[in-house]
Formats: C-alpha cells, sequence, structure tokens
C-alpha cells in the first residue's frame, strides 16, 4: 500500500464530503450552511493540492486542475460571505447565501471529477 496515494485520497474525499455537507440544505438558508464547514474544506482542499504539486503524470495535471478550479471557487465563496456579512454579526441575506452556495456547488462539480479521476486511475492501475 502507497501511503503517500493514502493521504491524498483521504484528502480529496474529505474535501468532497466537506464540500456536500456545506451545500446541503436549502439554498437560502443561511442556518443551513456553516461557515466553519466551508473554511475546513478549503483547507483540506489546499492540503491535497499541496500534495499533488510536482507529481509529472497526466492523471496528477488532471487532479491538480480540478483541485485548484475548486480551490478558487471555494475560496471565493468564503470572500462573497466575508463581503456580504452584515456588520451586526448576523448571516447573510437570502440573495447573498444563494450567491455562495452556488459557487460552492460549482466546487463540488471539480471536487467530484477529481474523485472519479482517482477512481479510476485507481481502478486500471496494477499491482
Amino acid at each position: 500500500m502507497n501511503l503517500e496515494r493514502v493521504v491524498f485520497g483521504f484528502f480529496i474525499v474529505l474535501t468532497l464530503s466537506l464540500n456536500v455537507a456545506f451545500v446541503a440544505g436549502s439554498i437560502e438558508m443561511a442556518s443551513y450552511h456553516n461557515i466553519w464547514i466551508l473554511t475546513f474544506a478549503i483547507i483540506a482542499n489546499l492540503v491535497a493540492i499541496g500534495l499533488k504539486l510536482g507529481d509529472r503524470s497526466q492523471t496528477g495535471a488532471l487532479l491538480l486542475a480540478s483541485g485548484l478550479v475548486a480551490g478558487l471557487l471555494l475560496i471565493a465563496a468564503r470572500i462573497v460571505w466575508i463581503v456580504a456579512e452584515p456588520a451586526v454579526g448576523g448571516a447573510p441575506g437570502p440573495d447573498d447565501m444563494a450567491d455562495i452556495v452556488s459557487i460552492a456547488r460549482g466546487a463540488l462539480v471539480a471536487n467530484i471529477i477529481a474523485t472519479v479521476i482517482l477512481v479510476g486511475d485507481t481502478l486500471l492501475s496494477r499491482r
């Protein structure tokens, strides 16, 4: 068993799981979307990107590209949350929350693609 592949696979699946956990629920209701889950998804995604840097394979390039897309979109969603948050300390309004969740759903698509590539590469690899 290759420990590097296990750790990378762990972070890919963790990022996907956290992203699903964030986007689940009504799109406009801020109470369904936890800012900490979004933050942990960003951190896990950045770790996965860091683990793929330096890999010169075609699969590694695709995984890095999908990770960069997901990371960019998750960070954009977090920035929108920061900008849209009222000064009183409340959550963003329904329109802003819909934008945040929509951006995070785009990152979810990139994470699904990365997971499919990882599973496909694993199934095609020989012992």
